[in-house]
């Protein structure tokens, strides 16, 4: 689909329009690349990237954008934009993402991985390359993630209740403290009031989701929506009586879960399993 233009003669597309301010901005200054990151104290490379869309960076770098070219506001603005971008995202994911981001409230179980709302970037980098994502697009795929993550932050974020595998908190990063990183995310976000965090323990044995990762959204009628998923796609499932039949089986599993203290102690615990951190 061509990116679509607006009578500016400028992009719509949020990702696109960021990188085409960036370029405009900077070579009204008049400046190379090279001079832009000399100047801001950033390896030049970064905004090559930025102004190809291969990347959007981070708040603190468009920060400092924005002062430098004088335009208090207007670039983070654009970067929010950029980063809640949907179609970042595959085509038959627009749709959850869609939902997700109007949800009322959140519930979720995950079998083996943690979700994206609560990964960590390295943590959404290493298992979207094990699935086939390389350069640019891992990238891109990783930042998108990221920007999801909005959704629990602020006054009127959704409730979310996720349970957690034993097996999800198991297998862990192959770089040690990235995985303490995780850790730490996962006890901190515990602590948020709209946050609720269980374990389901190995002990717990079989049950009605073994094979299943799911989510259920609330949304603003009322309405629950169930969207099951796994490492090469997804399904929405929004039938009823079916959605109801799952939403039994996640209930029988959160009987079978830890109490949401005991959980945070379980992830406290794993973090004292972990060897000593040798830059404390």
């Amino acid at each position: 689909m061509p990116t679509r233009r607006a009578v500016t003669g400028r992009s719509r597309e949020p990702r696109a329009r960021f990188a085409e301010e960036l370029r405009l901005l900077r070579t009204a200054r008049g400046d190379s690349l090279r001079q832009l990151g000399e100047r801001l104290g950033w390896d030049w490379s970064l905004f090559g990237k930025m102004e190809k869309g291969e990347t959007i960076g981070g708040p603190e770098v468009v920060q400092a954008l924005d002062q430098y070219y004088g335009t208090p506001g207007l670039l983070l603005a654009l970067w929010e934009l950029a980063a809640g971008d949907k179609s970042q995202f595959k085509e038959r994911y627009r749709r959850y993402m869609t939902l997700e981001s109007e949800a009322t409230s959140l519930w979720h179980f995950a079998v083996s991985v943690l979700p994206g709302l609560l990964q960590t970037p390295a943590y959404a980098r290493e298992l979207l390359a094990s699935g086939g994502f390389t350069g640019a697009e891992l990238t891109r795929q990783v930042e998108a993630r990221m920007g999801r993550q909005s959704l629990l932050v602020g006054a009127d974020a959704p409730p979310f209740r996720t349970i957690l595998s034993e097996a999800a908190l198991r297998t862990a990063l192959r770089d040690a403290g990235e995985w303490r990183d995780q850790l730490h995310r996962l006890a901190g976000m515990a602590e948020q009031p709209n946050f609720t965090l269980q374990v389901l323990p190995q002990s717990a044995g079989l049950h009605g989701l073994s094979t299943t990762d799911v989510w259920f959204l609330r949304l603003p009628d009322t309405r629950i929506v169930a969207y099951t998923e796994h490492g090469y796609g997804g399904d929405l499932v929004e039938e009823n009586a079916v959605v109801e039949r799952m939403q039994r089986a996640y209930d029988a599993t959160r009987d079978l879960a830890l109490s949401p203290a005991e959980s945070q102690k379980f992830v406290l615990r794993l973090l004292e399993e972990l060897p000593c951190d040798p830059s404390t």
